[in-house]
């Protein structure tokens, strides 16, 4: 029996880290074989990456998944023009690959959804032109996720982007959520069938579950206590009640608190520039983006990892991604957050979490960590893994998509029943 083959449409692919690429290479480890339509990678940093271009490594095979990158002008100073010209750029040129996708067999499409929603649009033709089943991944609920950032006076313009988005979603035959708010606001506001949706969260990849030591790294952090950030430097990680809690902290602490920030982002030159105006710079340090099977190894030298996200009524049902592969790391957990991020942290143990912006209360999370015997902190760490394993496994949440893309066999979850 042939194997079937799934084309996965979406801006964003390796060597950027997006949770894609793990279910990429899940379905090729269940035998499945896998196409994807990407871009050339630039996120979050703005410019091509090393080996990457308009001319070099358009084409590659990488763990088993074939690769096609169409072009795309770069996000650069990651400007809001930048974004936009970014944003529209890389669906006009995955347009020009459509027809020689035409040609080819497959079984199903599959969208990985982030921002802007009109990526999909490729997926959308092909899948329609084909007349294939069309599933989409949906990480960025637009016009929501928009609206968060930039605010729109004009009730016309709302009611377009409204609609706009909103089409994109009802071309689909499944939608699945990486948030269980998603999956209720498509059902709530897009008007979306709710038989047709389906909350599967982000699973952290496995490597996030290993101890890698590496000595020259701990020689170099080997005093005070170590917090550890990964991910995007952007304004929905409120940066702002980081360094506020961190200034706070440094106060009232005696241990020296080292804050490791990795990652690159729209917002790392304020964040940068406004440590070195709080006295904070001797406590931050700023290690850029690494390729994600190193960052186990800051895991492993961390104490602690830090998260926050800025206000808005969007992200209070969400858990950010990094928060699962945070649990995986068996570290505790500091965060800043509203809604069901905060319920995570705080019920499963893992760690302690206060409201989005309140700087006093993450000030005193960390004191409180930093204080705290060795041993309380491994055993909140090891709850939050615990709690992982049991209702964001990666094997299990990738069978529940499979079940669902390829057999129409909707599995609800286990932690939020239908």
């Amino acid at each position: 029996m042939a194997k079937k083959r799934i084309l996965v449409v979406g801006q964003h692919y390796w060597p950027e880290t997006f949770r894609v690429t793990d279910v990429c290479e899940g379905l090729v480890e269940q035998g499945y074989e896998v196409d994807v339509l990407c871009g050339i990678p630039n996120y979050p940093a703005g410019k091509f990456f090393d080996g990457y271009g308009y001319f070099k490594n358009r084409r590659q095979v990488h763990n088993g998944v074939n690769i096609i990158r169409a072009p795309e002008i770069p996000r650069g100073n990651n400007s809001n023009p930048r974004i936009f010209i970014n944003y529209i750029s890389w669906p006009i040129g995955a347009m020009f690959y459509v027809p020689m996708l035409l040609f080819r067999k497959y079984d199903r499409v599959m969208v990985y959804q982030l921002s802007p929603v009109f990526m999909s649009l490729p997926g959308i033709i092909i899948a329609k032109v084909k007349r294939i089943k069309l599933y989409m991944v949906i990480c960025d609920f637009w016009p929501h996720s928009l609206f968060s950032m930039l605010h729109f006076k004009n009730p016309l313009v709302v009611k377009a982007i409204t609609a706009m988005s909103y089409w994109h979603y009802r071309r689909a035959d499944g939608l699945m959520g990486v948030f269980k708010g998603i999956q209720t606001r498509l059902v709530d506001l897009a008007g979306i069938d709710k038989q047709k949706t389906l909350y599967i969260p982000q699973a952290a990849e496995t490597l996030y579950d290993k101890e890698v030591h590496d000595k020259a790294l701990a020689k170099r952090f080997n005093k005070g206590f170590n917090i550890v950030f990964a991910g995007n430097i952007n304004p929905a990680q409120s940066f702002d009640t980081i360094i506020d809690a961190a200034a706070i902290a440094k106060k009232k602490s005696k241990t020296p608190i080292n804050y490791i920030i990795l990652g690159e982002g729209m917002s790392k030159k304020w964040v940068m520039d406004e440590v070195a105006k709080r006295g904070l710079a001797d406590n931050f340090f700023f290690e850029g983006l690494k390729p994600v099977e190193e960052v186990p190894k800051y895991q492993t030298i961390a104490d602690a990892m830090i998260v926050a996200l800025s206000k808005s009524p969007l992200f209070e049902y969400g858990i950010p991604a990094k928060v699962n592969s945070y649990m995986m790391s068996g570290r505790p957990i500091v965060g800043a957050m509203d809604g069901e991020a905060k319920r995570l942290i705080n019920d499963s143990g893992c760690g302690l979490c206060v409201d989005s912006g309140d700087s006093k209360g993450m000030a005193k999370a960390i004191v409180t960590l930093v204080d705290m015997d060795k041993k309380k902190r491994l055993k909140m760490g090891a709850a939050g893994k615990a709690y992982n394993a049991k209702h964001f496994g990666r094997d299990y949440n990738l069978h529940r998509l499979i079940e669902f893309v390829c057999k129409g066999n909707r599995i609800p979850d286990t932690e939020y029943p239908d």
